[in-house]
């Protein structure tokens, strides 16, 4: 090896110490985490949000949102395939920029998945609370200590269950797209073809572009999650093919499932009925369904409201573990959270996020004034921040891979303009961001969040530096 080549080639620890890591996934369990990842609550809640802001023509925003993501999960996958390592997105982002590049974009991405987690469980606790009357602790207790035993398990066992778990929600979905089509043609008993008059009434478009931009913040985080798929590749039986079929599949069956239910409750909900939804009880899922007379609707509506929160939290509890230990294998957190147990799951790296977890949701409930929305806020900004890296990363390292004969079969298309044109597209939207004033926040919050974690990046190398001499 050359020495160019030797500064270029990532190290061991740069990598993320996969060796010590099972290979017990398999493409189906990386494809259903990817799709739990992303279909949550906010598919059963939020959708109305959108449709109320933008009309129908909120599948412009979703298609033009889904496209950033398929771009940027190619150039990950790219990368992921050459490199397969847990830590992902952060090693990528310490192999081009440097250390304090991938110590802040790892623990900012850490950041994020713990306060997604304590947000999912107290949404769940809450629901099942009501369902048992018992105070909302309970169930959040019951529900974390019992993820983390399927986290501390070997991985295919987690594998399994998440499979399992995803595999609830995606059957709901497509229930729901069926009794849809269904109502919309009046091929049910008691109901007559529906057609277009809900969407005519209001017209494609009715509050014209400026709505689809304002719809496009609703939505732009939609897809947030499938990036979760990159970091369980590195324990997959076969990365590359994994991670190919993973990304390829996904992102189609993401887009069927967002747009075909939005164009589903478009059709059978008059505009004004179409809200925010705070409950089961007024999800445009529920009054969709409620037209097909399926008895309990709201409870089973309930149900999977609390699968898909439980899911989520599951996926990102594995997620913050493993990003955790790939950060510890390359000195950007203690030595104790690269220990691995017998069946090779990061132990302490996992307690270390169920901890951070109760705290989360301890948050939620304590929810001090002003702190919680603050931190809250800076979960879409975190998410532009991971996508830019991503991107740049990209940027930087593709000509390495390519020079060195790292590159697979899995491939970003059009290198490098595409990449360039999803720069300006994620640029885009933080530009949308910052003349909104209700977004304007999000941009705040995540310059505050990113800048203590750069201080302390400064801080650990401070103290390397210093410990070296």
């Amino acid at each position: 090896m050359s020495q160019a080549d030797a500064q270029t080639a990532p190290s061991t620890a740069a990598a993320g110490g996969n060796e010590n890591l099972s290979r017990g996934l398999r493409t189906r369990h990386l494809t259903m985490m990817g799709l739990g990842s992303a279909i949550g609550a906010g598919l059963f809640l939020g959708t109305g949000v959108g449709i109320r802001v933008a009309g129908p023509a909120i599948i412009l925003a979703y298609a033009v949102t889904g496209l950033i993501t398929v771009l940027i999960m190619r150039m990950l996958g790219e990368m992921v395939a050459a490199r397969p390592s847990a830590g992902t997105f952060s090693a990528y982002a310490e192999q081009a920029f440097g250390p304090l590049a991938g110590f802040s974009v790892g623990w900012l991405y850490w950041f994020m998945m713990v306060m997604i987690m304590g947000a999912e469980m107290t949404g769940a606790a809450a629901i099942m609370a009501s369902w048992f009357g018992v105070a909302p602790w309970v169930p959040a207790l019951v529900c974390v200590l019992f993820l983390a035993a399927v986290n501390l398990a070997a991985v295919r066992g987690f594998g399994e269950f998440e499979f399992w778990f995803a595999f609830i929600k995606v059957a709901v979905i497509i229930a729901f797209l069926v009794i849809g089509v269904l109502l919309i043609f009046g091929l049910l008993p008691g109901h007559t073809f529906v057609g277009t008059s809900n969407i005519t009434a209001q017209g494609f478009m009715p509050s014209g572009i400026s709505g689809v931009a304002a719809g496009l913040l609703v939505v732009a985080f939609a897809f947030g999650g499938i990036e979760l798929v990159t970091i369980a590749a590195a324990e997959s039986e076969d990365p590359e093919r994994s991670v190919h079929a993973a990304v390829n599949t996904i992102i189609w069956r993401i887009g069927i499932f967002y747009i075909g239910s939005v164009l589903v409750i478009a059709f059978l909900l008059p505009f004004d009925q179409i809200m925010d939804a705070q409950t089961a009880a007024e999800s445009p899922f529920t009054m969709v369904l409620s037209q097909a007379h399926i008895p309990g609707i709201v409870g089973i509506m309930e149900a999977i409201i609390v699968i898909a929160l439980l899911s989520a939290f599951n996926a990102q509890l594995y997620g913050s573990s493993r990003l955790c230990y790939s950060l510890a294998c390359r000195g950007d957190a203690p030595k104790v959270f690269t220990k691995v147990s017998v069946a090779q799951v990061p132990i302490a790296a996992v307690v270390l996020s169920v901890i951070f977890a109760f705290l989360s949701v301890g948050l939620q409930w304590w929810n001090p004034p002003g702190l919680l929305d603050f931190l809250l806020s800076s979960i879409g900004g975190c998410l532009v921040v991971i996508w830019l890296t991503i991107i740049a990363s990209y940027l930087r390292l593709h000509p390495r891979l390519e020079a060195r004969g790292e590159i697979t079969s899995v491939r970003m298309w059009g290198c490098p303009w595409l990449a360039w044109l999803t720069l300006a597209g994620v640029l885009a939207i933080v530009a949308l961001m910052l003349a909104d004033a209700s977004a304007r926040g999000q941009i705040l919050a995540v310059v505050v969040v990113c800048a203590v974690i750069v201080a302390c990046a400064g801080l650990v190398a401070l103290y390397r530096r210093r410990t070296r001499a």
